[in-house]
C-alpha cells in the first residue's frame, strides 16, 4: 500500500463533472443522437449539476426504471 492507504492500480475512480459529460456525450453518439439534442442534453445537465447533489444523482438511478 501506498501512504494514501490505496493499493496501486486499485484507487478509487477520479469523479469529475466533465468525465460525466464525457460518458454522456459517448453513449448519446453510440445510440445515435443528433449533435444537437447532444447539446440540448449537456446544456440540462450544466444546470443539473448545480442543483442536486450526488447523493440526489444516485437515488434517481437507483429508483428508477432504468
Amino acid at each position: 500500500m501506498d501512504k494514501t492507504g490505496y493499493i496501486p492500480g486499485l484507487e478509487p475512480d477520479e469523479w469529475s463533472n466533465d468525465a460525466c459529460r464525457g460518458y454522456v456525450i459517448m453513449a448519446m453518439q453510440d445510440c445515435g443522437f443528433s449533435s444537437k439534442d447532444i447539446q440540448r442534453v449537456l446544456t440540462q445537465l450544466y444546470e443539473v449539476f448545480d442543483f442536486h447533489t450526488l447523493e440526489q444523482a444516485k437515488q434517481k438511478y437507483y429508483s428508477g426504471k432504468y
